[in-house]
């Protein structure tokens, strides 16, 4: 028994369903924090969080049992001890769960209680719930391990305490939400450590997984709330906290040395790293070599633009001037400079002989009728099987560029600039897209690997936003100013 712990926190990106991957990550942490007593990893660290219906395939779960095992055996080394989530079976149910790993076994398990089933999450569809956990022995401390959403209620904690725990470690998948690292905080961490009188170590992971993005933000709260620790957010990181048993009365208790405390992203910094995390670990998981876009001189495609090449870096981002008869010399122009500005490939494919093909074949059908949104939508269509074709030809993943103000009220073209892979504005409403238009172009987010000037030409920002597809048209002809829609 020791009066000294010390626990390192492992805040790592992970792919859903590598278990091999993953467990090398772990390793690796291992190796580098060998001073550690206990080495700590994210939820479900080694299938991947959210697995979703991949948990189901029986071959997934059955490998992660040999791989923990694997893990387990590691240990034997007199090493770090390791806290792994991973999935478990008992009794034919799944669990969502944690295992120490201590002296080449695995030592105890302790399994989620309460399963969140709102928003994003739907556990109950794939999880049966633990019993309230037990608190951990492990090197003299008595160690609670709630996980995720069993801080989110005070049961869970509450009942560890009076089985006598002492440190709460508690790992997580909590997908970034605005202002979530302030209700993780204050709004939860702070309510179980005051309200039980004991630590809370938080661990969250960091990087995206298809449409959620997790922003890491680890901490460690004490017992009064003030915070001891906190990691970095939108970066993997990996911090040893050091913890000293101190008589207090007849007993005595854990408190952890006060550690860097990092700034975290403000608005709209935070935002835009949102923006540049999904969109890298999207493509870089499903390993296209890159993207293409369309650049069309207005504000959607040009942060698009420097969102891909903060995420990707300029050589892996491919960007296509699409002219028609109805396009200005000013968006040429723009979408040029914005090019210059990033650095980035450009070419530019006229579709005027495609929409006037498309106007010769349908002549004689439209007889008799004024031209209007079909002849519009034709335009768009015609951009979008253009650079789904160059997609399909050379590789790159399709980007998407419309926001969501446009997309919640159907101001948006099916197969046409709704076409591609991923779309780095789907929950950007227009007056984000904006404000991070913006910032950008001031600053370079913390994550970025674009430049370090502007990324766009000004007037993009300024100018009022106009798909183009007819003569002097302007958004504001079909849609209330963007601060009433979006209100």
């Amino acid at each position: 028994m020791s009066d000294t712990l010390r626990i390192t926190l492992a805040q790592l990106n992970q792919t859903v369903g590598d278990l091999a991957a993953n467990a090398a990550a772990m390793l690796a942490v291992r190796e580098k924090a060998r001073d550690a007593d206990l080495i700590v990893y994210p939820e479900l660290q080694l299938i991947g969080y959210p697995p979703e219906d991949l948990i189901m395939k029986p071959a997934l779960v059955a490998r992660a049992a040999v791989e923990l095992e694997k893990l387990a055996k590691v240990t034997a080394d007199g090493g770090p001890a390791m806290l792994v989530g991973s999935v478990f079976v008992r009794d034919g149910a799944l669990h969502n769960g944690v295992a120490l790993l201590e002296g080449g076994r695995i030592s105890a398990t302790r399994f989620k209680y309460e399963l969140p089933n709102y928003g994003t999450f739907d556990e109950k569809r794939y999880f049966m719930p633990g019993p309230l956990p037990e608190p951990v022995l492990f090197k003299g401390a008595m160690l609670g391990l709630p996980i995720c959403e069993d801080i989110w209620h005070p049961d869970v904690c509450r009942h560890l305490a009076e089985l006598g725990a002492e440190i709460f470690i508690c790992i997580n998948g909590s997908p970034y939400e605005i202002d979530k690292d302030v209700l993780r905080i204050d709004g939860v961490a702070k309510r179980r450590a005051i309200d039980t009188g004991i630590p809370l170590a938080y661990l969250n992971r960091v990087g995206g997984q298809d449409e959620l993005v997790f922003d890491g933000a680890s901490f460690v709260v004490g017992p009064e709330g003030a915070l001891w620790v906190q990691m970095p957010d939108w970066e993997e990181s990996i911090v040893t906290t050091v913890w000293t048993q101190t008589a207090v009365g007849s007993g005595s208790r854990w408190r952890c040395d006060a550690g860097e405390v990092h700034d975290l992203a403000e608005h709209p910094e935070d935002i835009y790293c949102a923006m540049v995390m999904a969109l890298r670990d999207y493509v870089n998981k499903n390993r296209f070599p890159g993207v293409v876009l369309g650049l069309s001189g207005g504000i959607d495609s040009a942060i698009c633009a420097a969102i891909a090449v903060d995420a990707l870096g300029a050589d892996r981002v491919w960007c296509v001037m699409m002219p028609s008869r109805y396009t200005s010399e000013e968006s040429l122009e723009d979408a040029e400079g914005c090019a210059n500005l990033l650095g980035v490939k450009l070419d530019t494919v006229p579709i005027s002989p495609a929409v006037d093909a498309f106007g010769e074949m349908l002549a004689p059908a439209f007889t008799g009728r004024l031209p209007d949104l079909a002849e519009e939508n034709i335009q768009s269509r015609i951009r979008g099987v253009t650079l789904m074709a160059l997609s399909n030809k050379f590789g790159p993943m399709l980007v998407t560029t419309g926001n969501k103000s446009e997309m919640s009220v159907g101001y948006a073209t099916i197969y046409g600039d709704m076409n591609g892979g991923y779309n780095p504005l789907k929950d950007a409403y227009k007056i984000t897209v904006f404000a991070i238009s913006e910032w950008r172009n001031h600053h370079r987010p913390k994550i970025g690997m674009g430049p370090l000037g502007p990324v766009m030409p000004q007037r993009i920002i300024t100018k009022p936003p106009s798909a183009e597809l007819r003569p002097d048209q302007k958004d504001s002809d079909s849609l209330p100013p963007y601060d009433v829609l979006d209100a």
